[in-house]
């Protein structure tokens, strides 16, 4: 899920440009915003930005709920802590009802302290609240190479946020893919392109109702 810096760099500088100048535009045209919070899994790291599953889910939405805008503010090489730091403005920017958070993955790799990303993910889950959002949290889990006594508790920080603060759950994003080595690029993290509508289909069935209710309770 590491990215080298000059990239980090590059989509950072093209995220705050954005923010510079879509603010006012997503606030006064009211539109309905979907907030993709990742790292490079959901930032189509290692191939074209228009076969990632943010793309793929932006096409369905379209289809499917065409008041919903999808944003995707990821950026690879991401952890909690610089998720953390950005969110704030994302927030006061696009206003989102509803916000995948898929981050940590980086924050496990580094062995970073699982006390640390929780304290992370669980501030932004309420700085989503407290701007009026819903939260969808898609677990990760880290290569068994790290150690059991690590990892477990790694995997279940997810899954005790989600019941803490009662959000919907994926458990895993990449549920079905990193087991088939041809689902993954060399790198052995990032799914191939032909991997990425098995994610979109491992959180569809989670987004799906969450959007329906949240459209018929805007149509009350």
């Amino acid at each position: 899920m590491n990215v080298q810096a000059p990239q980090i760099l590059a989509r950072s500088i093209a995220l705050a440009l954005a923010l510079l100048v879509l603010p006012a535009t997503a606030a006064l045209a009211g539109q309905r915003n979907l907030l993709i919070w990742g790292d490079s899994l959901s930032a189509a790291y290692g191939i074209e930005e228009e076969q990632g599953w943010v793309h793929l889910l932006s096409e369905r939405i379209e289809r499917t709920f065409p008041e919903y805008q999808v944003i995707n503010g990821s950026v690879s090489g991401e952890t909690t802590t610089g998720g953390l730091e950005r969110l704030p403005a994302m927030l006061a920017a696009y206003r989102p009802e509803l916000v995948i958070l898929e981050l940590g993955g980086n924050d496990g790799l580094r062995g970073i302290p699982i006390a640390a990303i929780r304290a992370n993910l669980g501030e932004m889950i309420r700085l989503i609240e407290a701007s009026g959002g819903k939260t969808l949290l898609a677990g990760m889990r880290i290569p068994p190479n790290y150690g059991l006594r690590y990892t477990e508790p790694f995997h279940e920080n997810y899954s005790s946020l989600a019941e803490e603060h009662r959000l919907p759950l994926l458990p895993f994003l990449l549920e079905g893919i990193p087991e088939t080595p041809e689902l993954m690029q060399d790198d052995g993290i990032h799914p191939v392109a032909e991997a990425q509508p098995i994610i979109l289909e491992n959180i569809w069935p989670l987004l799906e109702p969450i959007l329906q209710e949240l459209h018929s309770v805007k149509l009350e």
